[in-house]
């Protein structure tokens, strides 16, 4: 998966992915009508709307860009019929030909993690049968727990072919907290980057391993030294556009051949008609706006490398 993932950045000459994490105050309201007038003000017609809006912005994106990256939680809080809205989201943007990076930031261990990872990247035996739980292609992975919780899903990974991207040094602002702490003269977060080189390196694709690491895009200087530290673990960069992160703060998250790291926007992207420079769009036309919002980001980024 970690190859296929080059080639359609390769191909699309756009290292960026789409967060698809939409809280109901992004959907449009003639969106949320259509949906209430369906099925009442009610968690299914909450979830219809967060699927009807993924659609649309999906079909005015996926042409442009490699990958999508759905954070469950945004799904979660409406319950079950939430969670139906993450899998048809998922199922939808797989058939547009779209890589999908489940960010689900799970951190557990034994089999609990294990049910995890092949609810998510694998299969679960059911009688004489298998299926397919929410079948992501890449899922993010918390690993404060230690190899006990990430080695579970780096078996499904290399049984299914699928990846992994591992929480190293993340955008938010507390993340310093215990990110940043001193071991041993080295922060945690290198520490942690150290680790998730080792793992790569038994679980390679041709030219990057299938285990990544998220590194935010608000923390540039440290993004240079984890690209060191990890010259074979695809990037996965957040924080950039809403969060503060710019194309000029991305270039030492790249390879000198512009490869290695992909950078996520959500609501700078999926909310991008309720900003002022794509507000001529209405949100009567939100796709067409997401749309604009992805090539200036794909331009932003081109010209920083």
């Amino acid at each position: 998966m970690i190859d296929r993932l080059l080639g359609k950045i390769r191909q699309t000459g756009a290292p960026i992915v789409v967060g698809l994490d939409p809280m109901l105050s992004y959907v449009p309201e003639q969106v949320q009508k259509e949906a209430f007038e369906k099925y009442g003000e009610t968690p299914e017609g909450a979830a219809e709307a967060i699927w009807q809006f993924n659609k649309e912005i999906v079909d005015h994106t996926f042409d442009l860009i490699p990958a999508v990256k759905p954070q469950i939680a945004m799904y979660e809080q409406f319950g079950i019929e939430g969670l139906k809205a993450y899998k048809k989201t998922i199922d939808y943007c797989k058939e547009k030909g779209l890589i999908v990076i489940g960010d689900i930031k799970r951190g557990d261990i034994g089999s609990t993690s294990a049910a995890y990872a092949a609810g998510h990247l694998g299969k679960v035996q059911i009688g004489s049968r298998t299926y397919a739980g929410f079948d992501e292609d890449f899922a993010t992975v918390n690993p404060y727990l230690g190899s006990d919780g990430v080695k579970p899903f780096i078996d499904v990974c290399k049984e299914e072919k699928k990846g992994l991207f591992i929480l190293v040094k993340t955008s938010n602002p507390s993340s310093g907290e215990f990110q940043d702490r001193l071991i041993d003269g080295k922060p945690l977060y290198e520490l942690v980057g150290e680790k998730v080189a080792q793992w790569g390196e038994e679980h390679m694709g041709s030219t990057y391993s299938y285990i990544g690491a998220v590194v935010g895009a608000t923390y540039p200087e440290m993004g240079k030294v984890l690209r060191d530290v990890m010259p074979k673990s695809m990037i996965l960069v957040p924080g950039y556009g809403a969060q503060g992160g710019k194309g000029k703060d991305l270039k030492h998250f790249f390879d000198k051949d512009g490869l290695g790291a992909i950078v996520n926007s959500s609501r700078g992207i999926i909310a991008a008609y309720k900003q002022e420079a794509y507000k001529k769009f209405g949100q009567e036309h939100f796709g067409e706006a997401s749309r604009a919002a992805v090539e200036d980001m794909i331009a932003d980024i081109r010209e920083a490398l």
